[in-house]
């Protein structure tokens, strides 16, 4: 069946930021004396902030505990000041190598494409300002975490976005993502596609555990795939 709709993640897939998600996460932790490593920080990449902030919380302060949602709301709060202050101001703030391309190729090949992310509106909607990506027509959907009932690693986002764009039947859609929650979230789905890329938060090494139809190391691999696909 043809590839009708591609659902994409935001940072780290489509969206470069130089591992800020990673760097602001640990900074608001680090300001309530709470130290966490790089890759404790990525081993919640990809889903709900808050649910990121309360694992890394019981994790790292509280013995395996949950953490109370007054404190993971207050930290919540500074990861999204320094995310959004990092989105309108960075220089380094651009779409990754190839996305634009790869964005503009399946348009033009009648494919529909979305975006998804952990991320709450707030922030998703610095990010489209600031690439300009919020023009009419660009994108035929975006769907934020605190728009659904369930992140990642459930398909919850991705069926949002297949409704926003009217796709019916989830063999005619692909996700592509750069963390294990993507992949999880496709295969969750049942998409036609599950693709990881491997130039973001992960390795190769470190996707290739997790279930997914391809792995390709840039945007640009991605049409021919996609309009090959039947």
């Amino acid at each position: 069946m043809r590839i009708q709709l591609v659902v994409f993640d935001m940072a780290g897939t489509t969206i470069r930021d130089d591992d800020a998600v990673n760097r602001c996460l640990r900074e608001a932790l680090q300001a309530e004396g709470i130290n966490v490593t790089r890759d404790e920080v990525n081993a919640v990449m990809g889903i709900p902030k808050p649910v990121a902030i309360g694992a890394l919380l019981s994790q790292a302060k509280l013995g395996g505990q949950s953490a109370p949602p007054g404190e993971v709301e207050r930290l919540h709060a500074d990861f999204l000041r320094r995310m959004i202050e990092f989105y309108r101001a960075d220089p380094g703030v651009a779409p990754m190598p190839g996305a634009q391309a790869c964005l503009e190729q399946l348009k033009r090949a009648g494919i529909r494409i979305a975006l998804d992310t952990g991320f709450s509106r707030n922030i998703v909607d610095v990010i489209l300002d600031r690439l300009g990506w919020d023009l009419p027509g660009f994108l035929d959907a975006t769907v934020a975490s605190d728009e659904v009932r369930r992140g990642r690693p459930h398909p919850d986002l991705l069926l949002e976005a297949m409704r926003r764009c009217g796709v019916d039947d989830v063999l005619c859609v692909a996700k592509v993502g750069d963390t294990p929650s993507d992949l999880l979230e496709g295969t969750h789905a049942g998409c036609a596609l599950v693709v990881g890329v491997i130039n973001g938060t992960h390795t190769r090494a470190q996707l290739e555990a997790h279930p997914h139809t391809h792995l390709l190391a840039h945007l640009t691999d991605l049409p021919p795939l996609v309009q090959a696909w039947a």
